[in-house]
């Protein structure tokens, strides 16, 4: 029984050339099983050295006979809405850039417990604090903080300290002159 057949507008290295430039991995894997389907192994064997099951390869292939080698990317996934609007999310961006003021916000630096709070007054969403720290992963945030100074620390002996700073020996231990 012989197999779907696949179009032939596009040779094998046609496909493996655009499969070197493709960004999506997964369009990568199905360029790859469709280059190697055309060139004459098995759509099994194909399958297989793409790392996908013969059936996934046939969807694949039904795909690209439909609409071409773009249609082999990635669909969106329909998913939970997102609960703020883009320009919520922009103004939250900015928010946490700008920074507390320690007399208005009462805290020195932001934390999730303070950002939570913040978006359910402001936009009435309510976050978790785990599913804020996401949020704020995909606005490009991260959760470093400021290096922690001493507030007795003498900013004229810091440099001694520094990395890269040469070190002066104090003389040799243990040896009896």
């Amino acid at each position: 029984m012989a197999g779907l057949p696949i179009r032939l507008d596009s040779s094998p290295s046609d496909l493996r050339t655009r499969a070197a430039r493709e960004r999506d991995p997964r369009a990568v894997l199905r360029l790859l099983a469709i280059a190697n389907a055309l060139e004459g192994m098995t759509r099994t064997e194909a399958a297989r050295l793409a790392g996908m099951e013969r059936q996934a390869l046939h969807d694949a292939i039904q795909r690209f006979n439909a609409e071409g080698p773009d249609a082999l990317q990635d669909r969106p996934r329909s998913g939970r809405p997102e609960q703020l609007s883009p320009g919520q999310q922009a103004a939250l961006r900015a928010h946490i850039l700008h920074g507390p003021e320690p007399e208005r916000d009462g805290v020195s630096a932001w934390r999730l417990v303070d950002l939570c709070e913040h978006v359910e007054r402001t936009y009435r969403v309510r976050y978790s604090q785990w599913g804020l720290s996401c949020r704020l992963k995909r606005l490009n945030l991260s959760r470093q903080k400021t290096r922690p100074s001493q507030p007795k620390g003498n900013p004229a002996a810091q440099p001694a300290f520094k990395k890269g700073t040469p070190v002066q020996a104090a003389g040799h231990r243990g040896t009896a002159s």
